[in-house]
């Protein structure tokens, strides 16, 4: 494998379609696409300055670097990417991408990254920006730190852990979602979505988990959140309280106790759910 050690590197596609390369303390600036079509790539402490630098890239790995606020719309069309211990501070990194795995991660400004993709896997990331994981498939996702709004627009078959997510409207219009042991912070929490499982969690939420068609819970606590469930089927099991739940569709809602029970009966077939509270 070639080496490229120590250089600094400018102009349009200055490695264009390069293969086989070990590229170490190399900055990249003054121009677009460096390593575009490129294949078979180690990138290790260097930092890109210009737009596009690793679009239809194969094989790609990327360890302690950094894209720059100028690196905007990063990674795109690109397959079998590894990114470790780096900081990605532009938007849009990482479009209609296959297989990319991340550890240790920061995006300083996240936003409209992760659109499109299928195959990933996050460990250890921060994220800083709206619309992150829009529209993607086949997530397994670990120790995420997520502030921005509109997280995960229409993503499905995703499993996330041990996470923290401060969002508004997240999870709206997806499939096949199960959060383990995460906090969420999110209005109108998982709308229009289809089965969804919170197992162990904590949620905060004002009008959430409502319209969604197969929704559970087991063992969740719900502490600030009220006009719950609305027009969803649902199976919970509460730990605590409930400010309030509003015409459930169906299911079983068990919780210790709800402050407001809402059950309109021009709008919903109240028979189809039960509601326990206590023992």
């Amino acid at each position: 494998m070639k080496e490229i050690l120590n250089e600094h590197l400018t102009g349009e596609r200055s490695l264009f379609q390069s293969s086989g390369l070990r590229i170490v303390n190399t900055v990249f600036e003054n121009g677009e696409s460096p390593l575009k079509h490129s294949r078979y790539i180690e990138i290790e402490k260097s930092r890109f300055n210009g737009m596009y630098p690793l679009w239809y890239s194969e094989r790609i790995k990327l360890t302690d670097s950094e894209i720059s606020e100028n690196g905007a719309a990063a990674v795109w069309y690109a397959s079998e990417v590894t990114v470790n211990d780096t900081t990605i501070n532009a938007p849009k990194c990482f479009r209609r991408c296959h297989g990319v795995s991340l550890r240790n991660v920061t995006f300083t400004n996240g936003d409209e990254s992760f659109w499109k993709c299928q195959n990933i896997r996050l460990s250890n990331v921060k994220v800083r920006g709206e619309y992150f994981c829009m529209d993607s498939d086949g997530m397994e996702i670990t120790a995420l730190d997520l502030k921005g709004d509109f997280a995960f627009e229409s993503a499905r078959n995703l499993t996330l852990r041990g996470s923290v997510i401060t969002s508004r409207d997240a999870f709206w219009n997806c499939e096949n979602i199960v959060v383990y042991d995460s906090k969420i912070t999110s209005e109108c929490l998982g709308w229009n979505s289809r089965n969804i499982t919170f197992v162990n969690c904590t949620i905060e939420s004002h009008q959430g988990m409502c319209f969604v068609k197969n929704l559970v819970l087991k063992k969740c606590t719900l502490p600030n959140t009220d006009l719950a469930f609305e027009y969803s089927n649902v199976n919970a099991e509460i730990i605590g309280n409930i400010d309030s739940v509003k015409n459930p569709a169906g299911g079983l809602i068990k919780a210790d106790s709800i402050g407001e029970t809402i059950l309109e009966i021009e709008n919903v077939d109240v028979s189809r759910t039960k509601i326990i509270c206590g023992e």
